[in-house]
């Protein structure tokens, strides 16, 4: 196996796997990526692109976990918005007939 000097490399970012250490290229798309975040859970966003329907909530109301808040329509299907856990409504972002793409913020949870 031959060793290669450190410097020889140059800007190669290190890569360390179970079975050793390697130096690899990167893309500048890869570079310009937007680094993951963990998920608010006070954030309830879209998973895939639709339309709202029908909003079941308001404002400052309080909501029991597994109600429904909201419909979303995406590929020809009503799906239910469920609140994921108890709490208070902060904010509504949409409003009915509104297009949403992948990932939009619909509401706030206090």
């Amino acid at each position: 196996m031959e060793h290669y000097d450190e410097n020889e490399f140059g800007e190669y970012p290190t890569l360390f796997l179970g079975s050793g250490k390697y130096k690899t290229q990167t893309t500048k798309k890869f570079e310009e990526r937007k680094n993951w975040e963990i998920p608010n859970p006070k954030l309830i966003k879209t998973v895939i692109p639709g339309t709202i329907i029908d909003i079941y909530v308001k404002e400052g109301q309080e909501v029991k976990e597994g109600e429904t808040v909201l419909i979303l329509e995406a590929m020809k299907m009503q799906n239910q918005i469920l609140m994921p856990f108890d709490g208070k409504i902060k904010k509504i972002h949409v409003q009915p007939d509104q297009k949403l793409r992948k990932s939009e913020l619909m509401l706030e949870i206090e």
